[in-house]
């Protein structure tokens, strides 16, 4: 089967998923009340599948859709600040049709990415508990699997890095040793091939103290691409 019915499958699956009953319960929720400014939109309040290339060099994992983001527009990243920081360094890369995406019907693309989370529900306080995340990692890893073509998986936050060394794991692929830890830049060579690289996660809170700035942030996507080209 070609990544691009994978994928298709893959999302299916997700959007139909209710291994979780407290986060489908919080997602309906806040679907339910809005926040003041989206009152006349309808709210997705699903699971929100991955989005991007079936042929991606570069794989995207971040934490869990924002409840008045993803969890609102049914696409990842989208609707929100963290997604103004992403879609935009994205276009600036070469790897959007677009600077913003606002909702899933718009008609941007991208092309050479895929993005993905290590929770597809918006969770409580933005806090997945570990056992919601050990049911949903299946996603990842069949995303993991469909894409054949990634060099590069880049982790937004420590929740995103752990959960692709957990997906490693799942694959069949060899732990790494010694474990690398968590840093915004390292780069960790695999032995199959490709890099793990990490990133604080573009949220509010850690832009807006400056813990990521835009020139980190800018910078470790230039990282990505020097990776893949080795």
């Amino acid at each position: 089967m070609n990544p691009s019915k994978q994928l298709a499958l893959i999302a299916r699956e997700i959007v139909a998923c209710r291994r979780c009953p407290r986060l489908r319960a919080h997602c309906a929720e806040v679907a339910r009340v809005k926040r003041a400014a989206y009152r006349e939109e309808r709210y997705w309040g699903k699971p929100v599948p991955g989005f991007g290339d079936p042929l991606a060099w570069l794989l995207l994992v971040g934490l869990a859709p924002g409840a008045h983001g993803a969890n609102r527009t049914g696409r990842m990243f989208t609707g929100d600040r963290s997604g103004e920081w992403l879609y935009g360094e994205l276009h600036r890369q070469g790897l959007s049709t677009a600077p913003r995406s606002e909702r899933a019907t718009d008609p941007l693309t991208l092309c050479g990415v895929y993005v993905t989370a290590a929770a597809r529900c918006a969770p409580p306080g933005n806090k997945p508990a570990p056992v919601e995340l050990d049911r949903c990692r299946g996603y990842l890893v069949a995303e993991m699997r469909a894409l054949t073509r990634v060099r590069v998986r880049l982790a937004l936050g420590r929740i995103a890095f752990d959960a692709i060394l957990k997906s490693r794991r799942a694959l069949g692929l060899p732990d790494l040793a010694p474990k690398p830890g968590f840093a915004h830049g390292a780069a960790v060579p695999l032995p199959e091939g490709g890099w793990l690289l990490a990133s604080y996660h573009p949220s509010q809170q850690n832009t807006s103290t400056g813990k990521l700035t835009l020139g980190m942030w800018r910078g470790v996507f230039d990282q990505a691409r020097e990776l893949a080209e080795q």
